[in-house]
């Protein structure tokens, strides 16, 4: 069955950027659909893929799965060589763990440092929550190197479901020059070398769209 993700803007939308990142750096071949945000008719748009109004979107062929960390966990059982997952129990608790703070926490950080590719290196300065966000970030990543990450340069070793959650907070922390201890910062390098995060990038810069609301001092 063929697969189609439904997306919003390449450049602004990080909940797009997760599983989109995770199929393309596992090779699984989809087709893609991008709805601009906050345009309008965007939300009627979307409304035909998803309940919510809200993307991502997956549709398996008669299926439809949204909410990125669902679409994450059927590409998983789909695809079972992707290894989106770790395959250690207590590695695979660690990462759904992660990622479940990831889904569902740090809203001082996406509101105050939203997602925007464009933007390079451009300091913000934080409020005690975001920084606080910051400091629970890294070590999260910093904790994960050190306990996991002998495999490879990723939380897990190799990439996986748990770095797609984190790749637009990657994006972030590099467009508002959030600076990050040295086992974090070559964490950041190996997310933005690898090609799918590059491509993903280079066709959000290239996008026309502009959200205000996401272009910040």
């Amino acid at each position: 069955m063929s697969l189609k993700l439904i997306l919003g803007n390449k450049n602004y939308s990080s909940w797009s950027l997760r599983p989109w990142i995770a199929m393309r750096h596992a090779g699984i071949a989809f087709d893609e659909e991008v709805i601009p945000l906050y345009e309008p008719g965007s939300a009627e748009k979307i409304l035909k893929y998803s309940p919510t109004r809200k993307v991502p979107v997956l549709l398996d062929g008669d299926m439809i799965v949204w909410e990125t960390l669902a679409i994450l966990e059927h590409i998983s059982e789909r695809f079972p060589k992707a290894q989106l997952w770790p395959s250690d129990v207590k590695a695979r608790a660690h990462a759904r763990a992660l990622s479940s703070e990831m889904h569902a926490g740090f809203a001082p950080l996406r509101k105050h440092c939203p997602m925007n590719m464009r933007r390079v290196g451009r300091k913000r300065e934080l409020t005690a929550e975001v920084a606080a966000d910051v400091r629970r970030i890294e070590t999260i990543w910093t904790d994960c190197r050190a306990r996991f990450g002998a495999g490879g340069p990723f939380l897990f070793g190799s990439f996986g479901a748990a770095d797609a959650m984190y790749a637009p907070v990657v994006s972030r922390f590099a467009s508002y020059a959030i600076g990050v201890g040295a086992a974090a910062e070559a964490y950041m390098a190996a997310v933005m070398n690898l090609p799918a995060y590059k491509e993903w990038r280079e066709a959000g810069v290239a996008e026309a769209w502009i959200m205000p609301g996401n272009e910040l001092d």
